[in-house]
């Protein structure tokens, strides 16, 4: 197994941004943090940029990109916040991570690790390894 802490996120403690284990790569739960472990300032739709852009930080530094990711689950403490804001999160994705879309769950909950955390996306990754596939 590979563990895999990229420097330009906040420093870890008690767990592992991304553990590459083969071709499977699990990544943590990612809230808002910026570098400084401090939750971005903003509603939900900076929140889900800064959240979403940690988990594809800890994806690439463990050798994948998001077209490998196999599913994504989101924890939020405001469903109904995040639907409404659905288009302009959906515009964020298709900016990140272009049109690939994992499985996906969005889960509420009461409160997240940070109080002021309003989402966590947590997700699961698959990359090809050794040579390269066969033409059909």
């Amino acid at each position: 197994m590979e563990y895999v802490n990229p420097p330009e996120l906040a420093r870890p403690s008690g767990f592992t941004h991304a553990v590459r284990h083969g071709d499977a790569i699990h990544l943590s739960g990612q809230t808002a943090m910026d570098g400084d472990g401090k939750i971005v300032p903003g509603g939900i739709v900076e929140q889900f940029r800064q959240a979403f852009t940690n988990l594809l930080t800890a994806l690439r530094a463990a050798g994948g990109q998001p077209s490998d990711l196999l599913g994504v689950t989101i924890y939020l403490t405001d469903i109904p916040d995040y639907q409404r804001c659905g288009r302009e999160i959906g515009r964020v994705w298709r900016e990140l991570a272009g049109t690939d879309y994992p499985a996906m769950a969005g889960i509420g909950v009461t409160s997240l690790w940070k109080p002021e955390a309003l989402i966590e996306i947590q997700g699961v990754a698959a990359v090809r390894t050794g040579t390269a596939q066969a033409s059909p």
